[in-house]
Parts: C-alpha cells; structure tokens; sequence
C-alpha cells in the first residue's frame, strides 16, 4: 500500500518491522523499489532475500526483478537473470519477462535488438510486448520499426486509442506531419476517441482536476501568476524549454508557449500556492509525464526547495533539489 502511494520511506519501515517475512512481503518491496526508480536498491534487496534463503523467487518475484533491471538500464545484468531463470530458479518465463527484457533493451537504445528479440521468443507477442517496442521507438525516433510494433498492437487491441496517440507522436517528434495527421484522421475515421489528458492534485481531501491549457478553476488567477513567476525563476536559472514535446505543427514561439501549460504545470502551480512549506506536493497523471515537464519540475524542485511526487501512468518520480529519483532514465 504505502509503495503504490510513493510513500517508500513508510514502506520500508513497514517491511523490517514484520517479525517473519513470506514471499509475499519481499515481492512487494522489491517491486516498491523498482516502482520508484530505485532499482539499485531492488536488485539489493533481491540479493538479500537470495542470501537470506529462507524463501525461493517465484515468478512474480523475477518480473520485479527484471523491471527494476530495465529502470536502471542494467542490460547485462538483466539479460543474465532471464537467461538462468529456467536453470536457477526453476521458472519458465512468461509474457511478463519478456516484455521486461523488450522494455530493457528498448529503454538502453538497442531498439533493433529488442525488434529481434521479439522474433525469436517462443512465445506470441502480447500487448505489452509490442508496447514496450513502440515506446522505444517514440523514443529514440525510430518511424519505420514503430509503424511495424503499432500495426501489431492495432490487430491485438484495435480500440485503444493510446496506440495510435504513441504513433501519431512519433512521427510529430521526427516532423513526419502529414502522417502523424493521417494516424489522428484514421483514429477519427473509425470513431477512436483520445482520452483527455489530465493531472490531479488533492488538498484537504478534495481533488482538483486539471487538463492542458486549463483556466476553470477558481483560482486560475493565481495559479497563472504562479505559473509566470515559475518561468521567469527558471529561464534565469537556465531552463530551456524543450519544444520536442509540443507535437503539433506551430512556430517555435508558439510551443515554447504551449507546452508552458502542461496539466502537470498546472497542478504543482495550484499545489505550490495552497500546500504549506514542508509538505510534499503530489501530483497524478494520467498519462506518462513528457520530458519537459520532467526537466521542468526539476528545476523548480531546487528553486522552490519542495519535494514533488509525481505518479504517472508509468511510474512514480520523485524530485527534490534539481534532481529526479529516476536518475533520468525513464
């Protein structure tokens, strides 16, 4: 419970103070770990429970395992536990697994490695597999070997419209306009509506919900204001916002502006004026954070001198004084 709501620190404390630790307990600090970019800590700590011997990994142990392994961008690491899995532990690997080493081979850049990979497992690719891939691919800009992960994952799950938002963005990041328009015409042609990006923030128990470019609430006075102050503290403490993640087809003045009113932006703007000093800011996404926002929050993690939480639809980070618990590798 208290790893999925980012509270790590009361996570361990509820993990060495049980008197006889099961699997079960393991499994979910490892994962806690792993699930707050401390993967460091989770191979640790797996290390520990091998040396400890009392209990044997089962297989949603290695699945925890071998994500951290992919958080840390621990290739050889990981690809030696998945390789003695059979041998050592006496588990066949699944779906899980090899959609974790997709993702760590993915997440290190060896995009084409993960595409064979895929080829040569025993198993059929699953959504997750396929996922892993496409992601990669957004990442490090690799248009043809996306089309071919996105046109599997529209034959698996032909509705899901984060798919097609993941290529239609793909092929904005390397300026492919006219197709990353032809992805969102065809999602619209077939009546597959994009969910609405929001972020949530709760103050005294009540959420407050903000989308992109929003102005409803009823403070959106301060909250600019805030928000202003925020960019001119950052520009002069060298930020540069990263106009990769404005993807539409604007002048360059024009995303610098747009991606200055991110959800994200918004609710720590809202959370920074109503949370008292001391107290971190949390902050929910239903959508993966984007790497300005990331670079951003940073930078107003040292300025402010405030911890912010940020639980995306990946992972939890956790930023405090201009750096992220992700070490960046996200």
């Amino acid at each position: 419970m208290y790893g999925k709501c980012g509270s790590i620190d009361d996570s361990e404390q509820a993990f060495y103070e049980i008197p006889e630790r099961n699997l079960v307990s393991w499994n979910a600090m490892i994962g806690s770990y792993a699930h707050q970019g401390l993967a460091d800590m989770a191979l640790s700590l797996f290390q520990d429970m091998l040396s400890w011997g009392e209990v044997v990994p089962n297989y949603v142990t290695l699945v925890c395992v071998l994500s951290a392994c992919s958080r840390a961008g621990a290739v050889k690491m990981g690809m030696e536990i998945f390789k003695s899995m059979e041998e050592r532990f006496r588990i066949q690997p699944g779906a899980e697994h090899y959609a974790c080493i997709v993702d760590l081979l993915g997440r290190a850049g060896m995009v084409e490695r993960a595409y064979e990979f895929i080829k040569e497992m025993p198993i059929h690719p699953t959504i997750s597999i396929w996922g892993a891939l496409l992601n990669a691919c957004r990442v490090y800009k690799k248009p043809e070997l996306g089309k071919i992960a996105a046109n599997k994952l529209f034959e698996l799950d032909p509705k899901d419209s984060g798919n097609h938002v993941l290529l239609s963005n793909l092929f904005a990041s390397t300026g492919s306009w006219e197709e990353a328009d032809l992805v969102r015409k065809e999602m619209k042609d077939v009546g597959i509506k994009k969910g609405a990006g929001c972020s949530w923030i709760t103050v005294k128990n009540k959420v407050h919900i903000f989308q992109a470019k929003d102005t409803s609430h009823e403070m959106n006075s301060k909250i600019q204001e805030m928000l202003a102050k925020l960019g001119n503290d950052m520009k002069a403490a060298g930020y540069v916002p990263d106009i990769d993640f404005a993807l539409f087809d604007l002048e360059e003045e024009e995303k610098m502006s747009e991606v200055g009113y991110h959800s994200e932006k918004i609710a720590l703007a809202f959370g920074l004026i109503v949370i008292p000093p001391g107290v971190p800011i949390r902050i929910t996404k239903n959508l993966r954070i984007c790497g300005d926002c990331h670079s951003a929050f940073k930078f107003i993690s040292g300025i402010v001198g405030r911890e912010i939480i940020v639980r995306d639809n990946n992972r939890f980070h956790r930023f405090r004084d201009r750096q992220c618990s992700c070490r960046d590798y996200w």
